[in-house]
């Protein structure tokens, strides 16, 4: 795996010294030191804003220290640049992906290796790795038409193509099924044995434990320990991240015999484009002060269900979609929205939020039909919009730079708070979100949750799609299970049992063909 097969594949590969990175007086890093061995998985831990992320961009020769030094193999270096930080052998995995969604998975891979190929070459090796390490892949497959899971996997096959020394990973299992996290642990615990060092953000703490060496642990941007992260728990990690105990989620009961907010009757929609998931005969229904959760393997309609049940997506669409009693089936999502319906969708970034435009300007488009005073008589009125980005963000804790910065200056699990925060200020009848807590740390998780109990309990119908079953156990009134664009009726959480979610991902409520067509 090593670019350079001569030099020894022990010792120290990696080691920065008194990092500090300064953004106006703000100190993202502040005198960071930390060092990786060959052969080392290294966990980078923190809460959302600690740093993290900044450190593994000067890494990675994305961001110049303010101060500082790195040394690789013992010899200091200057990273200017990613292609610079990959001649030595440093990989990366962005948490948000860089992808061009007009092209297929190969010519996207193809942009990002140095020289030229030939494509019909570069295809069969992508399948050979992607299937070598589990992580399968389909060459000519558009990246529009593919799942978050799915474009996740190119970034990883793409930066195993490059043959790195360290692999630095930022958050990669965020979107992966439990399933595909499996796979990944195994693929990196392969590359370490063959002496390639790994970097590793995560916020999901058990996964810390069960595959790091050791953790370096952030608290505003200085390094707060150094610890074995095996001889740990999760709630020492966590408190050692945070500085204090983490919230403990309050346990709820579903109101009984509630009004019915949402019904979805029939409702089926074709695949659009050659990769995508065609939704068959799924029936809903989510009550005022409930919570209903969707869990499934990522790809198996998730993406097309919330764009169908949220307006972006009204064409070809039968069956009925009522929304308080009225048929929404042909209204968009702003004429949803005025009928006090919200949205989060899974994307944070390029879908939830526009990255150019300031916090305040992201809040205006989502509600400026809601009745929330930002637009008056077809002027805008930024006061409000301003007014609600800063109640939001002391809410939801949503830690910035400045005081109304762009969206894309946020790290990922900052940003992934303003955008379930900006929903949740309205208290809508009804909350549909898609991953909610992706990329965030436990805290960060903790407050999520508890948000979407309280806004279940004052009366809120609440309708979460999520690939994380911890979380879904620990929020539902009610699971139901997506397979392959079909929907298992939703029952009580505490009926449902791993082993019959499992079944139920793996297709055992799928009608068969003969059935479907009875049915038409």
């Amino acid at each position: 795996m090593s670019k350079d097969v001569n030099n020894s594949k022990t010792g120290t590969l990696l080691e920065v010294k008194n990092i500090v990175k300064m953004f106006g007086d703000l100190a993202a890093n502040d005198d960071v030191s930390l060092s990786i061995e060959h052969g080392e998985i290294h966990a980078l831990l923190g809460e959302n804003g600690a740093g993290k992320s900044t450190l593994v961009k000067i890494i990675y020769g994305s961001l110049q220290p303010t101060s500082g030094e790195i040394f690789w193999r013992g010899r200091r270096v200057d990273i200017p640049n990613p292609s610079a930080a990959r001649d030595l052998g440093i990989g990366m995995v962005f948490q948000h992906f860089s992808l061009f969604e007009s092209l297929s998975v190969v010519e996207n891979i193809a942009l990002a290796l140095p020289g030229k190929f030939d494509l019909k070459a570069l295809a069969k090796r992508i399948i050979e790795v992607s299937r070598d390490y589990g992580l399968p892949l389909e060459p000519s497959a558009l990246i529009a038409d593919l799942s978050v899971g799915q474009r996740q996997r190119i970034e990883i096959v793409r930066c195993l193509l490059q043959e790195p020394q360290l692999l630095i990973m930022d958050e990669p299992t965020a979107v992966l099924t439990p399933q595909e996290s499996e796979q990944l642990f195994k693929t990196l615990n392969r590359l370490a044995s063959e002496g390639c060092a790994i970097l590793y953000i995560s916020h999901r703490l058990d996964e810390i434990q069960q595959l790091c060496d050791e953790a370096t642990i952030l608290r505003h941007g200085r390094v707060v320990a150094n610890v074995d992260p095996k001889a740990e728990t999760a709630k020492s990690l966590a408190r050692l991240m945070v500085g204090s105990e983490v919230m403990t989620v309050s346990a709820r009961k579903a109101k009984q015999d509630s009004a019915r907010v949402m019904v979805v009757s029939d409702v089926s929609a074709p695949a659009i484009g050659q990769f995508g998931v065609a939704l068959k005969n799924i029936n809903l229904e989510v009550h005022a002060g409930e919570i209903v959760s969707i869990a499934g393997v990522a790809g198996n309609g998730q993406g097309e269900l919330f764009e169908v049940l949220s307006g972006e997506r009204t064409e070809y669409v039968s069956g009925t979609i009522t929304l308080n009693g009225e048929d929404v089936t042909s209204r968009n999502i702003i004429q949803r929205r005025a009928l006090d319906a919200a949205f989060v969708p899974e994307e944070r970034l390029g879908h939830g939020a526009v990255p150019e435009f300031s916090l305040s300007e992201n809040i205006v488009l989502t509600r400026h039909s809601t009745n929330d005073g930002i637009l008056v008589g077809g002027m805008l009125n930024s006061g409000v919009s301003e007014t609600i980005q800063n109640r939001v963000s002391s809410d939801l804790d949503v830690r910035k730079g400045e005081a109304d910065p762009q969206a894309s200056s946020l790290s990922g699990g900052n940003l992934q708070k303003f955008v379930v925060g900006r929903e949740l200020d309205r208290t809508p009848k009804l909350l549909i979100i898609n991953q909610p807590t992706w990329g965030v740390d436990a805290g960060a998780a903790a407050r999520i949750h508890q948000a979407l109990l309280d806004l279940a309990d004052a009366g809120s119908a609440v309708l979460v799609i999520s690939q994380d079953l911890d979380e879904i156990y620990a929020i539902s009134d009610r699971i139901a299970v997506i397979s392959r664009g079909q929907l298992s009726p939703a029952c009580p959480a505490d009926e449902m049992s791993l082993e019959q979610i499992g079944l139920l991902m793996a297709g055992a409520h799928e009608k068969t063909p003969a059935q479907m067509e009875m049915q038409s």
